[in-house]
This record gives structure tokens, sequence and C-alpha cells, in this order.
């Protein structure tokens, strides 16, 4: 039986230990997989890493063609043994220094293979959740390894056409090998998740306990499609212009510029006219930004995205509550992720309560997000797999468009900038000023 605690965040965890190894051919969504659920737990204050076997393998093969993954292949066989010899025993050595959930990325195509595995890490104590990503949709495979020939390493400087045809192959190959988990026959007693053509069915044996529910809930509601997330924060607000944080403040003039901007903003970025549906709060200044947007978005407004509750301070100044509330202003620049205000949220509380936020998000397509500062910070330390105690100091400017489309290897980031001045929200540790200019180090 396992004891479940809670770390500082008030998220729950257990003093077990949990491998998520992935399985599936490749253009199947594993390594995608395995870097949302890592950012996802890492969000959480979760301490969990992803261990690439593929990564280690190209210590030795850096870019070998389809043949060295043929079964038939002795030299490349040991080359991949070897990479995922090493992967393993790297995480077994992280698990050792306080690890909670690491993330074996690989194949593991064969029952053999998974046998191997599920050994070792039962001798050491270690819980292991397969996770079997199965897909039959030709677009969507097409679509992967159209995404895997312009990213990944292995394929680095490449003709792309070529590239996309020697990964045909080497799916060829693992194909003649493969083997699905099998709940009938010997590997009934693994714990697993299965994905079936993108989330359509799932199916779920033998899952523990609250950690291992935790991380099948979420992939449960993650789709492997390629897509793109759209984040704003409002225009301009009266209260900026004031240096004045929370309220429920209108837009200055030009913020009103930039809410008619925005139209023009989406329409370049999205690029096929197709319609998005629209998140804002519920607070005046993000609905008065979204609502020059074209009436075919549908828009929600949602309580969760409202700009983090500074309690007693609303309405105040950094001067001012420096002024009011000095021990508060210095233990606030201590730990700004942790503190929280008199009467109000954190920046932890706040990832708490989006935690629903980035599951709707996962399960949905086309989304525009508008909404404030800390919250965005938020969402996009999500995406970009920022360090918590890092991201409240984040630049996020007013008046512009971020996109972020996911990958298996990362998070592009596209900036659309409206070219309408705007003051600069940014604070700097130990600093009063209304309005200052971010130093470098912090813009992303």
């Amino acid at each position: 039986m396992t004891k479940v605690t809670s770390n500082r965040r008030g998220v729950q965890v257990e003093d077990t230990k949990i491998c998520v190894v992935m399985v599936g051919l490749p253009a199947r969504g594993k390594s995608y997989i395995a870097q949302k659920a890592q950012r996802y737990l890492q969000w959480l204050s979760i301490e969990a890493r992803t261990f690439n076997v593929g990564n280690y393998r190209r210590n030795d093969a850096p870019q070998p063609n389809a043949e060295f993954f043929a079964a038939n292949n002795p030299d490349g066989e040991r080359m991949r043994k070897a990479a995922a010899e090493a992967a393993v025993a790297d995480m077994m050595g992280w698990f050792r220094t306080g690890g909670v959930i690491g993330i074996l990325d690989a194949t593991n195509s064969t029952k053999t293979r998974r046998r191997w595995v599920e050994d070792i890490l039962t001798r050491e104590g270690i819980e292991t959740l397969y996770v079997e990503s199965k897909c039959d949709d030709e677009d969507l495979i097409m679509a992967n390894i159209r995404d895997v020939k312009t990213t990944s390493p292995d394929y680095r400087g490449q003709d792309p056409e070529k590239a996309a045809q020697d990964f045909r192959n080497r799916i060829r190959n693992y194909e003649k090998v493969y083997q699905s988990v099998d709940a009938d026959g010997d590997e009934g007693d693994l714990t697993y998740l299965k994905l079936m053509d993108v989330g359509k069915q799932v199916i779920i044996n033998r899952i523990k306990d609250y950690l291992q529910s935790r991380v099948v809930y979420y992939l449960m509601n993650l789709h492997i499609r390629p897509r793109s997330v759209w984040l704003s924060r409002h225009g301009e607000s009266t209260y900026n212009l004031d240096g004045r944080i929370g309220g429920d403040s209108l837009l200055s003039p030009r913020g009103e510029m930039y809410a008619k901007k925005l139209p023009e903003l989406v329409a370049k970025s999205v690029g096929d006219g197709r319609p998005l549906t629209v998140w804002t709060s519920t607070l005046r200044r993000t609905i008065a930004t979204a609502r020059h947007l074209p009436a075919t978005y549908n828009q929600l407004q949602w309580k969760a995205l409202d700009e983090l509750d500074s309690g007693v301070c609303d309405g105040y100044t950094y001067q001012g509550i420096k002024d009011k509330y000095p021990e508060d202003f210095a233990a606030r620049d201590e730990d700004k992720y942790n503190y929280r205000y008199r009467g109000g949220e954190s920046y932890r509380d706040v990832v708490i309560r989006l935690e629903p936020i980035i599951m709707e998000l996962e399960r949905s397509e086309d989304i525009l997000i508008v909404t404030h500062q800390a919250v965005l910070r938020c969402i996009y330390a999500y995406f970009m797999k920022k360090d918590q105690a890092k991201s409240p100091w984040m630049n996020v400017p007013l008046h512009t468009l971020i996109k972020l489309t996911p990958r298996a290897y990362g998070t592009d980031e596209e900036r659309f900038e409206a070219n309408i001045p705007a003051v600069s929200t940014w604070r700097g540790k130990g600093s009063t000023a209304k309005h200052e200019d971010p130093i470098p180090d912090v813009l992303r």
C-alpha cells in the first residue's frame, strides 16, 4: 500500500515511483505524448523526466538509414539494445536521486523488450505503466511523417522527400516484428493504457493507484492531431496606464485600437480562414478585446481565466504595496511563484485552477485565449516547459498575438506584433516602477 502525501503546491503525490513505458510504431505520436506528459507533470511540480532511447542511439548512429532498423541487421540490433540499456541505466540513477515519474520513450515494439524492461523495474520496486499508441489513420500517420522529417534529428539537413521515404521504410521494418500489448496473452498482468486511433478508443488495464490514475486521465484527454493554440493578453487597460494591479478596468484608447487590430492579426496567423473558438476571462478588458473578432467565432467566458487575485492589494501600484505591506512586497520578490497575496492567490494557485483549462485545451482544436498577464505566463510555461520559479518573471508584452504549435521534439512559437504602442507591465525584483523595460534574459 502506498502512502499519499501532498507536495508544497497541494498536488497529491505518493511515495512510489513510476516508469511510463511508451509502446508503438514510429509516426504514432509517442515522443509527442512523452514530451507532453513530462511538461504536464513538471507543471504540477511532480518530478518527471523523459529518457529518449533515440537520443542515446544517436551517439553511435547519428543519422542511420532505414536498414539500420531491420530485424536482420545484427550491428543495428546491438547498437539499439545498447542505447536502451544506457537510457534505462540513466533513468534508474535518476530515480535514486528523487525522480518520481520517468518516461522511457522508445518503440518497445516486442514482448521480449517489454518484459526485459519490466523485470529491471520490478527488481528496483518501480511501478510500470505501459502507454501504447496505435493508429491506422493514414492521414494522421502521413502528417506525423511530415512532422518528423522536418523536426527529427535523424533527418536534419536532409532532402525532405528522401527523408520521408526513408522514414516509411523504417516503419515497414518495425511492422515486421511489432507486437501489440496483449491483454489476453502473457501480458495480461501489465498495467497499461492503449490509445487507439487518436483517442477514438481507450483501453485501460490494472491501473493501481492515484498517481497512475492522474497520468492516465491526462493522456486520455490528449490527442496527437497537429494543431496550434493562440494566446493574447487583453489590450492595454486604464489600470495598466496607472501601474495598478488587478481590478476590472476598461481598455485605454490604445487598448481599443488593439481590439480592432486583433482580427487582422488572427487572420494573418491562422491563414486559411477557419473559425476559432475564443476563450476569455469574465473581466471586461478581455471581453472588450475579443468583441471585434468575427461573429463565426464561438466565444466562451471562463472564470478560471480571470487574472491572479491580488487580494487586499487589488488596485494598488507596486509602490503602494511596498509602502503599506513592505514585508509582503519583499516576500513576493523572494519567491514569486509560491507567494500568496493576503486574501488572494499565488501563481501556484493559478496553476491549480488552470488545470481544467489545460485538459480542455488538450481535447480541443483551434482555440484562441484572450487573458491576463499572470494567467498567460502559466499557460505559456506549460506549453514551453518553463521553470516555475522563473515563469512569473517572464515578459509577456501587450498587443502581441502568440501562436504555439506543439510538436514531437518541442513547441514552435511565432509572435505577431500589432505595432500599437503600449506600456510595459513587467517589473523587476525590488522595483516599484509603474512601467519598466524588461531585461533581455527574461524575454522568454
